[in-house]
C-alpha cells in the first residue's frame, strides 16, 4: 500500500504531461481544422439547417485546374527534395565528419535559412531575379525553377543537420575495413556508409518533401499570377471567394499527401533509432584533408552551395535595400521604416510591427516550449507494453501534423470556432492571444524534434540509479533529464522564437491591422504599387532577416557541439 501511495503522484504527473498537450492540440488545431472541413462539406437545406453534401468532391476533382495544381505541388516538392538531398549530403559530410576552424559558425549559417520568414526569402529571390537584379539576366522571375531554388535554400539545412547528426556518430571501422580490403573511397561510401545513412536520408527527404509541398509564402511571392499550388489555392478560395466547400476538398487532398509523408518519415526515424545502436558513442570526425579528393570535392561543393545558394540571395537583398526610390544609394528605405508607407499603405509603422512581432513571438515560444517539452518528455519513454509503445508513436505523429496542414486552414478555422470556445464567455478572435497561439501550433513540432533525440539518448540506467538513491520522480526529471537536455532546450527556444517571428500563413488571417506583425507588413508593402513601398519592403525584410539570424546564431552557440536534435 505504501508503494502504491508513492506511485500515485508520479502517475498523475505523467497523466498531466499527456493531457495538457492533447488538450492544446485538440482545441487549437484539431477542432479548427475539422470545423472548417466539416463546414465545407455541408450545404444549406433552405430551411435554416444544413445537410451533408458531397457534390463538392465531384465538382473540384473534375476540374483540370485542380489536377494542374496537384501536379505543380508534387512537382515542386519532388524537385526540391531531390536537389536538397543531392546538395545536402556533401554538406553533411564536411560539417559533421570533418573538423576545421569556424565549423560551428558555418553550421549556424547553414541553419539560418531554415528559420527565415518565407516572406523574406520570397522578397530576397524576387530581388535577385527581377530585371536589374544580380540574376535578372537568367529570366527566372515568376518561374517554376525560381520556386524550386528558393525551396532548396530553405531545406538544405534539414538534410545537412539530419544526415550529419547520424554521420558524425557512425563507427568508422566498417568503412576502414572496406578500404583495407582494397575498396576505393567511392565504393566504400556507396556500399558501406550510404546504406548506414539510408534511414537518416529517408527521414530528411520525407520532411523536406512535406515542407516543399506545403510552401505558402514562397509561392505566393515568387509564383506570380500564373503559378499556384494546393496551399495557395486553399488561400485564394477561402479568402477571396469564401468557397469553403472546394477549399475543404483541397484540404483533404493536402492531408493525404501530408499523411503519406509523415508515415514515411516516422518509419525512417524508427529505422534510424535502431541504427543508432550500431554507432559509436564518440564523434568520428577528422581534420579536413585539403589534399585528399574524398574531402576536397565535398568541401568545394559545400563552399559553392553556401556562397551561391545561401549567401548570394541575402547579399542581393541587402544591396537592393540601400537603393532608394529615385535610384540613388543611401539609407532612404530604412528612414522610411518609421512611416506608414506611400499613400498610408500601412496602419502601423514597420518599427511598431517589429515590436508586435517580438512580443507575439516571445509568448508563442513560451507556449511552444511548454507544450512541446511535455510531448518530447512523454514520447522519449520506451514503455514495455506494445500497446503503450503504439500510443507513444501515435502521440509523436499527432504533433507533427501541424507542419503539413495549411496554416490558412488553421487560421480560418480559428475564426470559425473560437468566438466562444468551449462555451466560455470570451471571444478569442478579438484577443491578442490568438496570433501567438497560432504561431505556437506551428512551432511545437520543431521543439519536439529538437529536444526528443537528446531525451531518447539518455541512458535509462541514470534515471534508475537516481531513483534507487532515493530521488523522487520530480528530482530525477530535473537532475537527469533536465540537466542533460538543457542545451537542446536553448536551441528549441531559438527555433520556436525564430519560426514564430516569421510565421505568415495563419498570422495573415488573424492579425488585426493595428497589430500587424512584420511579415504581414512586408507582404502588404510588396502588394502595393510604388517604388517607395517596394524599397520599404526590402529594408523591412533585411531587418527581419538579421533579427532571425541573430536569434539562431545565439541558439546554436548556446548548444555548441552538444548532441542536439534534428530539424
Amino acid at each position: 500500500m505504501r508503494r502504491l501511495g508513492r506511485a500515485w503522484p508520479g502517475r498523475l504527473g505523467w497523466a498531466a504531461a499527456v493531457a495538457v498537450p492533447l488538450a492544446f492540440l485538440g482545441v487549437f488545431f484539431a477542432w479548427p481544422v475539422v470545423a472548417l472541413v466539416v463546414q465545407g462539406f455541408f450545404a444549406d437545406d433552405g430551411a435554416g439547417g444544413r445537410v451533408l453534401d458531397l457534390s463538392g468532391f465531384a465538382e473540384v476533382l473534375s476540374q483540370p485546374r485542380t489536377w494542374r495544381l496537384v501536379g505543380q505541388t508534387l512537382g515542386q516538392a519532388a524537385a526540391g527534395t531531390v536537389l536538397s538531398v543531392l546538395l545536402g549530403l556533401p554538406g553533411a559530410y564536411v560539417l559533421y565528419r570533418c573538423r576545421f576552424p569556424g565549423r560551428t559558425l558555418v553550421r549556424g549559417l547553414v541553419t539560418v535559412p531554415f528559420v527565415l520568414p518565407t516572406v523574406v526569402v520570397g522578397v530576397a529571390f524576387r530581388a535577385l531575379f527581377v530585371p536589374g537584379g544580380l540574376l535578372g539576366w537568367t529570366g527566372l522571375e515568376e518561374t517554376f525553377a525560381a520556386i524550386v531554388v528558393a525551396l532548396v535554400f530553405f531545406n538544405y539545412a534539414v538534410v545537412v543537420r539530419t544526415v550529419g547528426g547520424l554521420w558524425e556518430r557512425l563507427d568508422p571501422r566498417a568503412e576502414q575495413a572496406a578500404r583495407a580490403l582494397g575498396a576505393t573511397p567511392w565504393r566504400a561510401f556507396r556500399t558501406v556508409t550510404l546504406p548506414a545513412l539510408g534511414p537518416a536520408i529517408a527521414s530528411a527527404a520525407a520532411v523536406v518533401f512535406l515542407f516543399c509541398s506545403t510552401a505558402f509564402g514562397v509561392v505566393l511571392v515568387l509564383g506570380g499570377v500564373g503559378y499556384g499550388t494546393v496551399e495557395t489555392e486553399i488561400w485564394v478560395r477561402t479568402t477571396q471567394f469564401l468557397d469553403l466547400r472546394s477549399a475543404a476538398v483541397l484540404s483533404v487532398l493536402q492531408l493525404v499527401v501530408v499523411g503519406a509523408a509523415l508515415a514515411v518519415g516516422a518509419r525512417a526515424r524508427a529505422r534510424r533509432e535502431r541504427a543508432l545502436h550500431l554507432t559509436s558513442d564518440r564523434t568520428s570526425s577528422h581534420p579536413l584533408r585539403r589534399r585528399a579528393a574524398a574531402d576536397l570535392v565535398p568541401a568545394v561543393v559545400t563552399a559553392v552551395v553556401v556562397a551561391g545558394l545561401l549567401v548570394l540571395p541575402m547579399a542581393g537583398l541587402v544591396a537592393r535595400s540601400f537603393r532608394g526610390p529615385d535610384g540613388s544609394w543611401g539609407l532612404d528605405n530604412y528612414v522610411a521604416l518609421g512611416t506608414t508607407g506611400g499613400r498610408n499603405t500601412l496602419s502601423v509603422t514597420v518599427w511598431e510591427a517589429l515590436g508586435n512581432s517580438l512580443r507575439t513571438a516571445a509568448l508563442a515560444a513560451a507556449i511552444a516550449l511548454l507544450v512541446g517539452g511535455l510531448v518530447a518528455l512523454v514520447v522519449s519513454r520506451r514503455p514495455r507494453s506494445p500497446g503503450a509503445r503504439r500510443a507513444v508513436g501515435v502521440l509523436d505523429a499527432a504533433f507533427m501534423l501541424p507542419l503539413g496542414v495549411s496554416a490558412v486552414t488553421v487560421g480560418f478555422g480559428f475564426l470559425i470556432t473560437l468566438d466562444r470556445p468551449l462555451g466560455l464567455d470570451v471571444d478569442l478572435r478579438t484577443s491578442g492571444l490568438l496570433v501567438p497561439i497560432a504561431q505556437a501550433v506551428v512551432a511545437i513540432p520543431l521543439v519536439v524534434r529538437t529536444v526528443l533525440p537528446v531525451l531518447r539518448a539518455i541512458d535509462p540506467r541514470l534515471r534508475e540509479a537516481a531513483a534507487v538513491l532515493g530521488a523522487p520522480p520530480g528530482r530525477v526529471l530535473r537532475d537527469v533529464d533536465g540537466a542533460l537536455a538543457a542545451r537542446s532546450l536553448g536551441l528549441a527556444i531559438g527555433f520556436a522564437f525564430a519560426v514564430s517571428l516569421g510565421e505568415f500563413g495563419a498570422t495573415s488571417f488573424l492579425a488585426r491591422p493595428d497589430a500587424a506583425t512584420l511579415p504581414v507588413v512586408i507582404f502588404r508593402l510588396i502588394g502595393r504599387p510604388g517604388a517607395e513601398n517596394y524599397g520599404m519592403a526590402l529594408a523591412a525584410a533585411v531587418v527581419l532577416a538579421v533579427l532571425t539570424a541573430t536569434v539562431m546564431m545565439l541558439a546554436e552557440r548556446l548548444r555548441g557541439d552538444a548532441a542536439g536534435g534534428e530539424i
